[in-house]
């Protein structure tokens, strides 16, 4: 079995069984773990769940719009089939409801209709921080300061929801490049297995083009939770998980022709990037909460 099952379900046997249940903004209640790291080789083997489903076409397209478009706006989003973020979309009044009763959230000024504020890519864009990182491991690769923040707080005010993976901080070691990635309040259910899979391809992604090979990604987590909505599915996986034959990891295929990180393709069918030999035990839908 890939070693990411086994990490990731490890963590969600550990949320179910050691977690705290606490209420929080959303309305639905969480099962916690105040903190949670692991480490992975993403060099050896790619990370993506073999347990579930993940769909990498929604995953590396998100990845794309906040780190490669620097976009806010989710129109690009759903031009492309992917409605991730349409729960946090700005309406043309500048509001931001919630989804079951209407209420307004927040307010914004109607400029910002069908964005989710100053949050995500706008951060990226605004101060540079794709175009400085590949400078930096192009020019300077002993660069001790490569820290990549999308918490900016002259930011936080105008965004929908403050970025939840938040920070990265990027170190080449004899040739690799290694990522550690901070993560403030983590939806293991959702959000974790796609945030791992979209940094392992991005990480992929700026090494080549800066000529280095991968190397490991760390991940720290603030808050790691379970919604109490998705309980059942979670121990559905650990059922997959304990009671199913091992898959193996696939293999993460880069078109080896691309040298400009901005020359990935960026349209519905990624045509730069697939997955060679990824064998999955199928969907498990869960809620989003938003």
């Amino acid at each position: 079995m890939a070693k990411w099952d086994d990490i990731y379900c490890s963590l969600v046997e550990q949320i179910l069984t050691e977690g705290r249940r606490v209420s929080n903004r959303t309305g639905v209640d969480t099962i916690k773990l105040p903190f949670a790291h692991f480490t992975l080789n993403v060099g050896e083997e790619f990370p993506i769940l073999s347990v579930k489903q993940l769909f990498l076409r929604q995953a590396v397209l998100e990845m794309l719009w906040i780190y490669q478009a620097q976009s806010n706006d989710v129109r690009w989003l759903q031009e492309r089939d992917v409605h991730i973020w349409d729960k946090w979309e700005i309406d043309e009044n500048g509001e931001w409801k919630d989804e079951k009763t209407g209420k307004v959230l927040k307010k914004f000024d109607p400029s910002m209709a069908h964005t989710i504020g100053t949050a995500y890519g706008y951060v990226v864009r605004k101060y540079r921080l794709i175009d400085r990182l590949i400078d930096s491991l192009k020019n300077d690769p002993e660069d001790r300061r490569r820290v990549v923040s999308l918490w900016q707080d002259a930011e936080l005010d105008t965004a929908v929801l403050p970025s939840c993976v938040w920070s990265s901080e990027w170190d080449v070691t004899d040739g690799k490049l290694n990522v550690l990635v901070h993560q403030r309040s983590c939806d293991t259910g959702l959000g974790l297995p796609f945030n791992v899979t979209q940094y392992a391809v991005l990480m992929s992604m700026i090494a080549q083009v800066c000529g280095l090979k991968v190397g490991r990604l760390d991940w720290s987590i603030k808050d790691a939770h379970i919604y109490v909505d998705q309980v059942e599915q979670m121990k559905e996986l650990l059922r997959r998980w304990k009671e199913t034959e091992p898959l193996p990891a696939p293999k993460l295929w880069l078109n080896p022709e691309i040298t400009d990180f901005y020359a990935f393709d960026s349209s519905r069918d990624i045509k730069d990037v697939r997955l060679e030999g990824y064998s999955h035990r199928g969907k498990l839908a869960m809620p989003l909460t938003q």
